[in-house]
């Protein structure tokens, strides 16, 4: 009985097939837990790809994925002086976000991320004429940046990138390579077109392996099923049932990821009512589950558990039987599963 990760395997491949092909020179990305998938499996479908790099998030992943991917290693996190060591491979690529980050790194393969409306790193425009002599003493793999996934101020991604290639050009750097994120394909297609001596290399996690929401399905199989009446206490904190119903205790709990949940941007009206009216309920311990039946996502009947929930389902509703499996949508990027099944 388990929390259980099911693949649409020819229907996920072909998707990232769909992908590589928008995207010429893709970078596949995998970090965090591997999108739900884990660093080796998406290793796997990196090699069948038939890509030669592979962006991970920090050294220590580097570190794990270096025997199950032969090719080179992009990790994204910037260096920083003092931190850690962490024994690696001459095929993995550093970031860098600084001139200090440059000179810190003498002999290494490097890539140079400049500073976008993100503001989250990068080297400015201010630095670049001190970078003519801080890249002498690395191998400089390229450039990259990291745009904003929302543009609410209406500018273009595409305008964004020609301005920073035309301060590095203007500062007679290196433009063999750049590395982009958060472009659509016809951006990257209208980047190439205009600097043909510049190789445009799309890094790509979130639109690769979880871009086909059809191909994947978490369930969680049922326990036990418990009838209880209007007014029955039940759980760790001896709530009374507010109707008749059943308890079902479900296989997915704080372990799994189940319950947990990134904070959300909300644009609009309607999303930041909806986000009130939950916080509202949630007050008054009345929290939404991931998990579906008889068409309706169910309510939590208490907060779950490290391997199980239990939800409340009504009596109007069918009864779950032990062994039936509940749909579950939850977070690739924040949920650990007991096992795929391919399919």
């Amino acid at each position: 009985m388990a929390l259980t990760l099911y693949v649409d395997t020819a229907r996920w491949r072909a998707h990232h097939k769909q992908v590589s092909e928008q995207f010429p020179g893709l970078v596949p990305v995998c970090k965090g837990n591997g999108y739900g998938f884990g660093h080796e499996r998406l290793a796997d479908e990196a090699t069948r790809l038939g890509s030669d790099i592979l962006a991970v998030g920090t050294t220590y992943e580097a570190a794990r994925i270096k025997d199950w991917f032969g090719g080179d290693l992009l990790v994204l996190t910037p260096f920083r002086r003092g931190e850690e060591p962490v024994p690696l491979p001459d095929r993995v690529i550093r970031s860098v976000s600084s001139i200090d980050g440059v000179y810190g790194l003498v002999g290494a393969r490097v890539v140079i991320e400049v500073m976008s409306s993100m503001k989250r790193h990068g080297v400015s425009e201010r630095d670049l004429p001190q970078l003519h002599a801080a890249i002498e003493n690395v191998r400089l793999e390229g450039f990259a940046i990291h745009l904003p996934l929302d543009r609410t101020d209406g500018s273009d991604a595409v305008e964004e990138v020609i301005g920073w290639m035309d301060r590095l050009r203007a500062a007679r750097l290196p433009l063999h390579t750049m590395f982009v994120s958060h472009l659509k394909a016809e951006e990257l297609a209208r980047l190439q077109q205009q600097f043909p001596q510049t190789r445009f290399r799309a890094r790509i996690g979130t639109r690769l392996w979880l871009g086909d929401h059809e191909a994947t399905e978490y369930r969680g199989a049922v326990l036990d099923v418990t009838p209880v009446a209007k007014g029955d206490r039940f759980g760790y904190r001896q709530q009374k049932a507010a109707s008749d119903g059943w308890l079902v205790v479900v296989a997915g709990g704080t372990s799994h990821g189940v319950g947990l949940e990134a904070p959300k941007a909300l644009h609009g009206v309607m999303p930041r009512a909806k986000g009130v009216a939950r916080a509202g309920l949630a007050t008054v311990n009345r929290n939404l589950s991931p998990f579906v039946w008889g068409g309706k996502q169910r309510w939590f009947a208490e907060p779950p558990h490290m391997q199980v929930s239990i939800l409340f389902v009504p009596s109007d509703a069918p009864e779950p039987k032990v062994g039936e499996e509940l749909v579950a949508h939850l977070r690739h990027t924040t949920t650990q599963f007991d096992r795929v099944v391919e399919r």
